[in-house]
């Protein structure tokens, strides 16, 4: 069919053209918006049928670019390969993603990966650059070309890594704690990187090393503002929207600032890659990260899966066929290399076999940097186009085996540790971020909402030395549980992703503690999906609420029932009247017509 589509293309004539796309309206439509529509299409229906094969959803976005790009698709929407507006959404992709990254990057974290991040990933960044540079420079490349290749391929996927491992259900796994650890070290430092590559390429004036100060000089500069703007405006003002109680005004302003923020770094030619990263930054150090992960979850998903079909959209299959076996020998060479790296890395850290292997086959593959190093540095001196086509799809092949080799590599290392040849360890407490320490608790109590009631709840259960959890939406009230130590979320009950963030899977019950019925359905349906069998509690002010929810499969405390028989109670002790029972007098009005 794609290849049906292409000799049509060349059989119509301009003219006839013409009369196809004013037929069908294309030439009154966006480029850029129909070009977004057939990759958001394509991706859907590729990745349906990977979904029935169990492949990871990262392999469809890619093959829904390659198969727009090279078979004849993107002429039905006015388009051609050499258009400006692919390269336009690959920019578009990548600075949104840089976004998402930003916010679940968080500068609290290093306390907790610090050893993993600057030990580890400082040798594994060191080592393979080292290497495949020289590499480089064996076969022809110039001194900055060779130090760029080898930066590029020893960066990895943070995303696909992550998104692995949660597909997985191993998110908490030491050996994704010991992944994130080295994957922030490559964040961090490629950003720094891309401060100093005009510099290495000589494109500005006086000393290198004058050069190198300025760039780090604005870099530094930039950094500090946004942290004063995080601090001075953006917190005040994210304080006041959350007060407002409107998710619709909190996700706009959350947008809207770090757009500003990323805007900034572009106009002080800092890119606006890095403008977005740390406008996340700048968001994921607030009280209200959980929140603003929540709600930026399906962008964050959308923009993923952007990025990656626009890295299908620029792989030209004619160049690659011609030069197949560069193409699988380099992939072959990035994925058993950088595994080795990092797996002996780690294992100089103590680390056990099973989670080092998982750790080494999560971050073998080169990533999205690798991408946009490439780019950036072909703006200042162009790389031969067959090199930057297999460098490409070098990535892209090896981003898309690393779910499968995720897969592998955790019955791998448990064989390992079983034949005795690695001693089995225990895992480093330090690999434990404080996200993740609220995802390990288990057989806890969620409680949602914390006013006077939730409050005494959490007390009764603390006493009883139950684990809480509590879900808030009073900025100020969950400032105060953070300080007192208290595991806390300021989250909307009602949202599906809160649901994730809270370990509901493995958690005792849940109480719902404020009054509204409607939020109470509302997040009972959402439990449900995720934990069948757990306890839910809830409140209701008259009969019919009552019914509603225990339809539902809810434990009900009806508020004016137990207002009538408290009232009751003491009215009669007063007289004397012990022969009366209230729970029945209340039990038989309530109950009655």
């Amino acid at each position: 069919m794609f290849f049906a589509i292409g000799e049509i293309r060349r059989m119509i004539p301009p003219m006839g053209l013409d009369c196809l796309f004013l037929g069908s309206g294309v030439v009154n439509v966006s480029p850029l918006f129909a070009l977004l529509t057939l990759v958001v299409v394509f991706a859907v229906l590729i990745s349906l049928v990977l979904v029935r094969f169990k492949q990871s959803l990262l392999v469809g976005y890619l093959l829904s670019g390659v198969v727009i790009g090279n078979f004849g698709l993107l002429w039905l929407v006015g388009l051609d390969k050499g258009d400006p507006v692919i390269g336009h959404l690959a920019e578009i992709g990548v600075v949104l993603l840089m976004f998402t990254l930003g916010i679940e990057f968080s500068l609290s974290e290093l306390k907790h990966l610090w050893r993993t991040a600057l030990v580890g990933g400082g040798l594994q960044v060191l080592v393979t650059t080292g290497v495949v540079g020289l590499v480089a420079r064996y076969l022809g490349f110039s001194i900055v070309d060779s130090m760029v290749l080898g930066v590029a391929v020893a960066l990895s996927s943070t995303a696909v890594a992550m998104m692995s491992f949660q597909d997985l259900g191993q998110q908490n796994h030491p050996g994704s704690r010991a992944s994130l650890g080295i994957a922030l070290f490559q964040d961090v430092m490629v950003i720094i990187f891309f401060m100093v590559i005009p510099v290495l390429y000589g494109k500005g004036q006086g000393s290198l090393l004058g050069q190198i100060s300025l760039s780090a000089l604005k870099g530094g500069l930039f950094l500090l503002g946004a942290w004063v703007f995080g601090r001075l405006i953006l917190t005040p003002l994210l304080h006041a929207v959350a007060r407002t109680r409107s998710r619709e005004l909190f996700t706009l302003t959350v947008i809207g600032l770090c757009a500003g923020v990323a805007f900034a770094g572009g106009a002080l030619d800092l890119s606006l890659a890095l403008g977005a990263f740390v406008a996340g930054l700048v968001v994921s150090e607030s009280i209200y990260s959980h929140r603003i992960l929540a709600d930026i979850r399906p962008f964050r998903d959308l923009f993923i899966a952007i990025f990656f079909i626009s890295v299908g959209l620029l792989i030209d299959l004619p160049v690659i066929g011609a030069h197949w076996p560069q193409v699988l020998l380099g992939s072959m060479a990035i994925l058993v290399f950088k595994g080795v790296v990092v797996f002996l890395v780690l294992k100089m850290l103590k680390l056990a076999a099973r989670p080092a292997m998982l750790a080494a086959g999560s971050l073998a593959s080169t990533g999205e940097f690798s991408l946009v190093l490439i780019r950036k540095a072909g703006g200042y001196q162009s790389f031969d186009p067959v090199i930057e086509q297999m460098l490409l799809v070098c990535t892209a092949v090896t981003m898309a085996a690393v779910p499968s080799i995720i897969r592998c590599a955790d019955p791998l290392g448990k064989w390992m540790e079983k034949s005795g040849w690695f001693k089995r360890r225990n895992s480093s407490p330090e690999l434990m971020t404080p996200v993740q320490m609220i995802k390990q608790i288990h057989d806890h109590a969620i409680i949602c909402g914390y006013g006077a009631v939730g409050r005494s709840l959490n007390e009764a259960l603390k006493r009883c030395g139950v684990s809480t959890l509590v879900m808030e939406l009073n900025s100020e009230t969950v400032r105060a549980l953070k300080r007192l130590g208290q595991p806390v979320l300021f989250a909307d009950a009602t949202h599906s992703e809160a649901r994730d963030l809270t370990g509901i899977g493995h958690a005792r019950f849940v109480a719902f503690t404020f009054s509204s019925v409607a939020a109470s359905c509302a997040a009972v349906h959402l439990v449900m999906e995720r934990n069948a069998g757990i306890c839910i509690f809830g409140r209701a002010k008259d009969a019919g609420d009552v019914r509603r929810l225990r339809e539902l499969g809810v434990q009900v405390v009806h508020d004016e029932r137990e207002s009538a028989v408290a009232m009751v109670r003491a009215a009669i002790s007063s007289y004397g009247r012990m022969d009366i029972k209230p729970e029945e007098v209340v039990g038989d009005l309530m109950e009655g017509p």
